[in-house]
């Protein structure tokens, strides 16, 4: 077999699809190959039981006329969907320190951390402000693909934007507030980065706030795995070529470009360009042949720390929402402020001192039966921690680190043990062998201010002639940057 395209895709991921479907539509011939049977990556789904259980989708920001809207509106994807929209950003929660709920709007939150910690508004007001102008600069700059005489011309008039953007969110949250409890509250998104505020960016703090805040939280009905069938569906209807159960053993070149692929079961197919939506370790050091890498390349992977993964909880429980006492979709729960004690149990099998707990029936996404709801519970690990393990040992470290998680939980849900009726355990070792990241990195590499697209202009770039990149490895992890950054970047190769 070798049929020729303008384009293949690999990878049905929420970038590869998004690529896929803007290359299809733009008049290029594309075939889209992907290694399971289902596409959406880590954007899916699966049944136990009576219960459907989302995967990976905590919240999608963007949708409220944000950059995700204008991009699915153009993929011809967002009448096929239903979406729920979230009252709330999150409930964040630490024993007998503080419980508190910000709502999804910017007044709200200050209203709301005023009347929890009074005497604090104008700091408060002022930090969101802060918040807003950097976060809106972050969208709007990663979506402009790295064009860096662009963005100093903007950052000229932006001094605050230059002040503030690369410091630690940690530092910034010093600088505003004297409360611990108000800079705990505020930073509680600093897992949808995978560093805590210590190491975290604060321009990434400020995108998440705005992303949510601006363009507000939202659930899918159906999950992830409807979003994803979506963007199939319309690249297919566009005349796009899909292959399920296709794993590409080789990006094919000649003379040192790329020419096409060549799946594991032999079959090749021809395209003077490839996308490839794996992981940029995988690409270059598992799927071409090593003389035509660039040494630059090796070195900046060298270079370049393994992001986060995690141990998550799966569970379909016979109680309502309300039963349970999930008042909020999204639950934030930490046993202490010690950022400390956190940041060192992402090395750690020990008991976990946080946990994110999403209730995906207080907003009801259809995957629960009546009477019934579905939570997952999420704590960010390092996946080398699970490497030390002998395989003897692996199964009861694995449930007795779920064990930690389910005590913290019913901090806010008492008696959820009770009404278990389903419940699978996800470690870094099930994400790696299910999504083939390294590590099971769930966001790419380590996302603190060294890995910043500001200062890694490469990842975009072909450094194999006919060969891009596009997946949580080459922009910020998460269902919106990956979809929105594969769209336009598809959109520039049209041009090619």
């Amino acid at each position: 077999m070798n049929d020729d395209y303008d384009a293949i895709v690999i990878g049905a991921g929420n970038a590869g699809l998004s690529s896929a479907a803007t290359l299809q539509r733009g008049g290029r011939r594309t075939l889209l190959l992907e290694r399971h049977n289902v596409p959406g990556g880590a954007a899916t789904s699966f049944v136990r039981g009576r219960f459907e259980f989302e995967v990976s989708l905590h919240q999608l920001g963007g949708m409220g006329n944000g950059p995700l809207r204008q991009v699915l509106d153009q993929l011809d994807v967002t009448r096929r969907l239903t979406f729920v929209e979230e009252r709330d950003l999150y409930r964040t929660v630490v024993p007998g320190v503080l419980d508190i709920t910000l709502p999804a709007e910017w007044k709200g939150v200050a209203d709301a951390i005023e009347d929890s910690f009074p005497g604090n508004r104008a700091r408060i007001e002022s930090f969101l402000e802060l918040c807003y102008e950097v976060g809106n600069w972050q969208l709007v700059a990663r979506a402009s693909l790295h064009q860096p005489q662009e963005q100093a011309a903007w950052l000229r008039g932006l001094s605050r934007v230059r002040r503030n953007g690369l410091r630690p969110a940690k530092e910034v949250l010093d600088e505003y507030f004297d409360d611990d409890r108000i800079k705990h509250v505020l930073a509680s998104y600093w897992s949808y980065n995978g560093q805590p505020p210590s190491t975290l960016p604060f321009m990434d703090l400020a995108r998440i706030l705005t992303l949510y805040l601006e363009y507000k939280p939202y659930h899918l009905r159906g999950g992830s795995q409807a979003m994803s069938s979506a963007m199939l569906d319309s690249f297919l209807e566009a005349g796009g070529d899909v292959r399920f159960n296709s794993d590409v053993a080789e990006i094919r070149t000649r003379q040192g470009t790329v020419v096409g692929v060549r799946l594991a079961n032999g079959d090749e197919y021809d395209a003077r360009m490839v996308v490839s939506n794996a992981s940029a370790i995988t690409t270059y050091t598992r799927m071409l042949d090593p003389t035509v890498v660039p040494d630059s390349v090796l070195r900046d992977l060298r270079g370049r720390k393994l992001g986060i993964s995690g141990t998550i909880i799966y569970l379909g429980l016979d109680a309502t929402a309300h039963e349970l006492g999930f008042t909020a979709g999204t639950n934030m729960i930490t046993s202490e402020l010690a950022e400390k004690t956190v940041r060192d149990s992402m090395f750690s099998l020990g008991p976990t001192p946080y946990v994110v707990a999403s209730c995906y029936d207080v907003d009801p996404i259809g995957f629960a039966p009546p009477r019934a709801s579905h939570v997952a519970i999420f704590s960010v690990q390092y996946g080398r921690v699970w490497d030390t393990l002998a395989p003897e040992d692996y199964a009861r470290a694995k449930y007795a680190y779920a064990q930690s998680q389910l005590d913290l939980v019913e901090v806010i849900s008492p008696g959820l043990r009770d009404v278990i009726e389903e419940a699978e355990v996800a470690t870094p070792h099930t994400l790696r062998r299910y999504l083939g990241h390294p590590g099971g990195a769930i966001y790419g590499f380590d996302q603190d201010i060294t890995d910043s697209w500001l200062f890694r202009d490469t990842d975009l770039k072909p450094n194999v002639p006919g060969l891009f990149l596009l997946s949580a490895w080459t922009t910020a992890g998460g269902y919106n940057p990956t979809i929105v950054t594969a769209a336009r970047f598809s959109q520039r190769l049209l041009q090619l």
